[in-house]
């Protein structure tokens, strides 16, 4: 195994390099890689929750999305879609005033908005939309620099949710939702999480 592959964390278990050897800095990332992070997601709220997440850590770090999950759990109602397509202007404003998330107008407008999208699909057609972008499985990659940000099914993903009506849904975003949701495996080689993923089926149950 390459140093280059997976690091060992004080845990002694091999990991991608991504969520950082030191464990009270990195716990939120490491918990995230190895027990969410490339395992199938399903649901049309769950997905609707990940579309969110993704459009507010455009432009910032991921784990500052992790450490104000709870928040954001709570200010959208737990991602409820059929909640918040009906939140009114006085939500909006109730969120922009709210520490416990990322208090950006155009994102708080994208999240209400894309549940009045996502609401007005048929019970299970966002996880059907979003499943039907699942590449074929592909080698692992040996290197974070082998793993890539855009692809011709992320591109093709974005195109579609955006003439639906989401926003901050771009390539590079829809990417990020698809690495996160299962659809792509881009956990490296030798990484201790790969075995728990190979062989599920993109139908499956959730990882979470």
């Amino acid at each position: 195994m390459s140093a280059k592959q997976v690091i060992a964390a004080p845990d002694g278990l091999p990991r991608c390099p991504w969520p950082g050897l030191e464990a009270e800095a990195n716990e939120d990332y490491r918990i995230y890689h190895d027990t969410e992070w490339g395992r199938p997601v399903h649901g049309d709220d769950a997905l609707y929750e990940r579309i969110c997440l993704e459009g507010f850590q455009s432009g910032l770090s991921w784990l500052t999305i992790l450490r104000r999950r709870e928040g954001f759990r709570a200010a959208f109602a737990d991602f409820s879609i059929e909640k918040v397509a009906a939140f009114t202007e006085a939500d909006a404003e109730r969120l922009l005033a709210d520490p416990g998330i990322i208090r950006n107008r155009a994102k708080i407008a994208a999240a209400i908005g894309n549940a009045r999208v996502a609401a007005e699909l048929a019970p299970g057609e966002l996880d059907e939309l979003v499943w039907s972008y699942a590449p074929a499985p592909r080698s692992a990659p040996r290197a974070p620099s082998d793993v890539p940000a855009v692809t011709p099914e992320s591109t093709a993903l974005s195109k579609d949710l955006k003439k639906r009506g989401f926003r901050f849904v771009g390539p590079t975003t829809a990417y990020a939702l698809m690495q996160s949701c299962g659809l792509v495996d881009d956990h490296v080689a030798g990484c201790h999480v790969r075995p728990s993923i190979a062989g599920r089926a993109a139908g499956g149950p959730s990882g979470d």
